[in-house]
């Protein structure tokens, strides 16, 4: 957990068309309204060397990409993106919402590409220096519905999104198992659900956790 800094820290996990992004700007928004500052960011991305591995590792066209140089480029954005973005926006008190997070790695290179879970674990725990969410909210999406979702518009699937359904399957249950095991940690909501509910329950648990923590509202 994020006990060294005063800000709060929030991912976003899930399959690929969960909802994820788009609860993430719900959310901020809300928390903007009661006059926290927020910083809504993304992984892999979200500093200038992080969005340069986002194309090479989700892009088309860059070639055959092994799943341990996946895994460890991925690793390599957290590890900029955990040190020069989110450790210093919970410094200075903000409230931090990540689009995934060390739990996709696990899931996806861990899970999907059979790297093992804590082999994936452990390179994300050294890249990050330990740092965890406060909470995790995981939106579960069945596999086929996710791709509907991805489909649905012109947007073409990257590299991962385009993996056969059988590749999420594993990857929502590596999720599954990940809030089982921590669930104190973790907030886990059916993404078919009407995205005005599920904000409202996202909001209503990180209102409890700010409330716990003795930030004032409004």
């Amino acid at each position: 957990m994020n006990t060294q800094s005063p800000g709060l820290f929030i991912a976003f996990e899930g399959g690929d068309g969960a909802g994820k992004s788009t609860q993430a700007a719900r959310l901020a928004g809300s928390l903007e309204l009661l006059g926290l500052t927020v910083l809504r960011t993304r992984e892999p991305g979200g500093t200038p060397i992080g969005e340069k591995l986002r194309s090479l590792v989700l892009d088309h066209g860059h070639g055959h990409i092994d799943a341990h140089t996946e895994a460890l480029m991925f690793a390599a954005s957290r590890a900029a993106h955990a040190s020069q973005v989110i450790r210093p926006a919970l410094e200075r008190g903000e409230v931090v919402l990540t689009d995934r997070y060390i739990d996709s790695s696990v899931a996806y290179q861990g899970a999907g590409r059979d790297l093992g879970t804590d082999a994936v674990r452990s390179i994300n725990e050294w890249a990050t220096s330990g740092l965890h969410p406060d909470l995790t909210v995981l939106l579960d999406v069945h596999p086929a519905e996710g791709r509907s979702r991805r489909t649905a518009g012109e947007t073409a699937e990257d590299r991962l999104e385009s993996e056969a359904d059988e590749f999420h399957a594993r990857i929502r249950q590596a999720f599954l198992d990940l809030a089982a095991a921590r669930p104190d940690s973790y907030l886990v909501l059916e993404a078919r659900l009407p995205v005005d509910e599920l904000a409202a329950t996202i909001l209503d648990r990180v209102e409890q956790l700010l409330a716990s923590a003795g930030r004032r509202l409004g």
